[in-house]
């Protein structure tokens, strides 16, 4: 592999080539170089992680046993500001995933002009096989492990995949009691008692279903009416789902791990959030029929969101999906291969990195209250979350247009060039 003049090849956990989430990012790094003018020197920058950490987190489980779980804290980008990044528990965490999900934060970030880098942590784990004192204890000795690089100036996680407000508290306590004093400020997605900001369980969803009105808006859909289909029904796509059904959409199918479900003449929404509630998942809804996983995605739509893991949509199944648009609601859910397909057969996709930046844009609100201790309502922060979402989705829309690109594309073109203007301008230190 070609290396520019001074630089070492790329190991290869970096090599675009490399199978993994990172090696999807890095294509979609040089999708966007043309378009980086005089900063595409930089652009090296992007490709390599500022910082990352693993971790061993080592536990006694309640039989005495001793049990060994791998954690990671990868610092992509600190360019504008500390990083910021969810923390998942997964059993399928890997290095280059945290890498990838870092780097789209950093994305998402700029995209929204929030001032942060981006940073992304997880531990490879099945958090449902722990009982909750083992949980505790996995979540304090991980954060007490990352606490040499987090902190509310430097690095501030954020809840991500089976993890939430409880694991955020656990983690602000255990690092206010390492540094000797509260600081509410080092997670966001924390209880309200804690310094948790209003509005963001609700954010990440709140923010794909305002994008989606946008273009539905900027395309001349009409989202009264429209038939849409959703992966994942839990905080973002279930309040994605709730959304679109008060606008007047009809949720017609949802996926989970639990299995499919279609009603093609609407689901009751408010219903099914009341059985994933009390049963953890969509299977077994009385108002919809059965269908199969795969048959999910070829299902009669106008929109769909993916809002569950990443790599779900691909070349394998892009082609029958027939919905006009594709919203992302979760992280990297569209491989580049399936990309080109839904662009050639004119689906308008919008990307992760600005459909689901409602998350972190509430985060960022929580992090600016709990620095000056003083709280707005819930209105007033929707209100926010809602103009800055429409801002950005302008933005990006614009450049789509004058550089006739996909809207990955453009978010790219504007996230890119302000991270490496922020870097070109700082220089190098020393």
């Amino acid at each position: 592999m070609a290396t520019p003049a001074g630089n070492h090849p790329l190991p290869s956990y970096l090599d675009p080539n490399h199978l993994g989430p990172w090696g999807v990012y890095l294509q979609q790094v040089d999708r966007v170089t043309p378009y980086l003018g005089s900063l595409a020197r930089w652009v090296e920058t992007l490709k390599r992680p500022k910082r990352a950490l693993i971790v061993d987190v080592p536990i006694e489980m309640d039989n005495g046993t001793i049990a060994h779980f791998e954690g990671y804290r990868v610092q992509h980008n600190l360019s504008r500001g500390p990083g910021k990044g969810g923390v998942r528990f997964h059993q399928d965490v890997t290095l280059s995933e945290v890498m990838a999900l870092s780097a789209w934060m950093s994305i998402k970030n700029a995209a929204v002009n929030v001032p942060y880098g981006g940073a992304k942590g997880g531990i490879r784990v099945d958090p449902k096989k722990l009982t909750r004192s083992e949980l505790e204890r996995l979540t304090r000795r991980y954060t007490s492990e990352i606490g040499i690089i987090i902190g509310p100036s430097n690095d501030i996680p954020a809840p991500d995949v089976n993890t939430n407000a409880q694991i955020m508290a656990w983690m602000m306590d255990t690092y206010s009691m390492n540094v000797g004093a509260t600081a509410t400020g080092v997670v966001t997605g924390k209880p309200v008692d804690l310094g948790g900001s209003l509005g963001r369980v609700e954010a990440t969803g709140r923010g794909v279903f305002t994008v989606g009105c946008e273009a539905a808006r900027l395309t001349g859909m009409t989202i009264a009416g429209a038939r849409v289909a959703v992966q994942g029904f839990g905080n973002v796509g279930g309040t994605a789902g709730k959304l679109f059904a008060e606008a007047g959409a009809k949720v017609v199918a949802v996926q989970d791990h639990t299995g499919s479900i279609h009603n093609a003449k609407g689901l009751d929404v408010p219903a099914l959030l009341a059985h994933v509630q009390q049963t953890g998942g969509v299977g077994g809804f009385a108002g919809a029929d059965v269908m199969g996983n795969d048959e999910f995605w070829g299902v009669a739509c106008d929109i769909m969101i993916p809002a569950a893991l990443e790599s779900q949509i691909t070349q394998d199944n892009a082609g029958r999906i027939q919905a006009k648009m594709v919203i992302e609601g979760a992280n990297g859910p569209t491989t580049p291969e399936a990309d080109d397909i839904l662009n050639d057969k004119g689906v308008l996709v919008v990307p992760d990195v600005i459909a689901n930046a409602g998350g972190v844009t509430v985060s960022y609100f929580e992090w600016v209250q709990d620095f000056s201790s003083f709280f707005w309502t819930e209105d007033e922060i929707n209100a926010r979350l809602v103009r800055i979402m429409k801002e950005a989705f302008a933005g990006v829309w614009q450049v789509a247009q004058e550089n006739k690109v996909s809207l990955r594309t453009a978010t790219f073109i504007v996230a890119c060039k302000r991270m490496l203007h922020a870097r070109e301008m700082r220089g190098l230190y020393p």
